[in-house]
This record gives C-alpha cells, structure tokens and sequence, in this order.
C-alpha cells in the first residue's frame, strides 16, 4: 500500500520503519517539533525521509501539507500519532482508506489524554491499544481495526504500559494495514457514539502527582504507579523539601492509631508510612536530587511526611 506518515514520536518512527521494511510504499513525512520528553527529533523524522527518498514537510499545520498531497500521486492510507492538534476531514479525505492512528486506551472508554495514567488510578484490570480511523474533528472516535489488552494490577507502572505500547504499536498497524489491503472494508468493531459509553480523559500536570496522606494506602499507591518514570513522580514534603517517591507497596495489614505521613517504621532500605487507611512500605526515593533508599534520609519515626 501506498502510505503517509503524518505525526511524531518513537512509535511511529519505528511504524515508518517496519512499513517501508514489509514492502509498503512511504510516499510522505510530515511531522512537527517534537515536545521536549519525545526521544526521536523531527532531524530523525527528516533522515528517514531523506533515506528513502520521499518528501518530508515540517509544520505544525496539517493544512500546510495540502498543497503538496495534490501534487503527489494518490495515497491509499495514512498512518498518524501525536501529529499537533486534530486533523481535519478535508485532510482525512485525501487518503482513499482514511487515517489510522494509534490510541493508548479501550475505545470507545478512555478517549483523550493521559490514558494509561488514569486507567491505574482508576483500578482498571487492563489498558487497550486500539488502531481505529480517524473522523475529522473528532477525538479518538472511528472504526477500530485492531486491538490488544495488557493486564494491570496495583503495582503496574506507567513505564511499564509506555514499554509495551512502543513494542505492540509497529506490529498492530503492519496488521491494521494488511487487513485492509485485503479488505478495504474491514472493521474490527464500530465505535459507539452512545455518549455513556464514552469517557473523556483529559490531561495530567506535574502538580498533580502531589500526595494527600489522607487517602488510602491502595489509592496513594496507585497515583504513585501512574506518576512514575518517565514523568516527573508522585510527590510530597520531608522537612520542608520535596520528596520524590518512585517505588512503594502496600505495608502489612495492622490496627493503628497516627497521623497520615507519619512515619511508623524504618529498616535496612524501606520506611513505612501512615495513610488514611493502612500503611505503604517506600523502598525507593529522591530526595536534593539524589535518588536512594527512604532510610537513609529518614532516621527518626517522629518524623512525618507532608
């Protein structure tokens, strides 16, 4: 098939890659700049493009491309992820398959942003990554035509989802794109446009990783999972400092009386902490930007963490 690569990130580099290595035609590059956590560039993008000797436009208007596409002998399909804002019909329409693209959440559930992190806060037994086509001005909605779950459970973290959906993404759209080749028709599932069969995800900050010791050991545990590498980490205060906590488990169970954050236990590379309900064990932290076990920060159980 003939394809465009339209977007940016690891995944659809290595997409673009094994698309071109299974004999399908890349005809066009178009990304964007890249924002400052991606590991590939838009250089990386335009060495690609010179490498195999195609166009490569840089724009962070997808209209800019339109100029182009009609010069450019038709394409039957494009493959997009993380292009900057949403693409339009009018671009969508000058594939003759659409757009695929790839989405790190259980459509039509978990549209939008920050996926993966909620979907570990919310407890969720799993994480989809679907390959479904894009509807112009839409998010996250269209035909799905393919998908994969991975299984999580509380001590999930968000590396560990990221890792997976960078292998999986690649494989899926060579899937995605030989099934339509065979049947140009070929829909795993259509979404619902049921608005109660939808939720919205919207973005998470940094600040948002901050720690209230009042919750529950299971849900503090939780935002720290979702808050990890390679993000900025679930957070809070040790003698007025911040304090980066990137590896926890739940305490043994035990009938208690103390303040949330108050520190109930110190041994040889972990700290036990006070919640609203149980206890965490913390095994892993940052602290003046040194990353160490807790004991050798915290020497005292009259010590607490805010």
């Amino acid at each position: 098939m003939r394809v465009a690569i339209i977007g940016r990130t690891k995944i659809l580099l290595d997409t673009a890659k094994s698309l071109h290595q299974a004999g399908h035609e890349i005809g066009l590059v178009v990304t964007s700049k890249e924002a400052p956590e991606y590991s590939v560039t838009t250089k990386d993008f335009e060495a690609f493009a010179r490498e195999i000797n195609v166009p490569f436009i840089l724009t962070q208007n997808i209209r800019n491309t339109h100029p182009t596409l009609t010069e450019l002998e038709p394409f039957d399909i494009a493959v997009s992820i993380n292009f900057t804002g949403v693409i339009p019909q009018e671009t969508i329409d000058f594939f003759k398959l659409g757009i695929l693209n790839a989405h790190g959440g259980d459509l039509p559930r978990y549209r939008g942003n920050a996926c993966q992190a909620w979907a570990i806060i919310a407890g969720e037994k799993h994480i989809g990554l679907c390959i479904h086509k894009m509807i112009g001005g839409e998010l996250d909605s269209g035909q799905i035509i393919g998908r994969k779950f991975y299984p999580i459970n509380l001590n999930t973290k968000i590396g560990d989802v990221l890792d997976w959906i960078e292998k999986e993404s690649p494989s899926m759209f060579l899937q995605a794109l030989e099934d339509l080749k065979t049947d140009p028709g070929y829909v795993l599932e259509v979404q619902s446009i049921d608005p109660k069969d939808a939720l919205r995800c919207y973005p998470r900050m940094p600040e948002d990783g901050k720690i209230d010791w009042k919750k529950s050991n299971i849900d503090i545990l939780r935002l720290i999972n979702a808050s990890n590498k390679p993000y900025a980490g679930a957070f809070c205060s040790f003698d007025d400092e911040p304090f980066i906590i990137w590896d926890a488990r739940l305490a043994p169970e035990e009938n208690f009386l103390a303040i949330p954050g108050q520190i109930t236990k110190i041994e040889n590379g972990s700290v036990e902490v006070a919640t609203g309900s149980g206890k965490l064990t913390i095994t892993s932290v940052e602290y003046r930007g040194q990353v160490s076990t807790p004991d050798q920060i915290i020497k005292s159980i009259r010590k607490r963490l805010k």
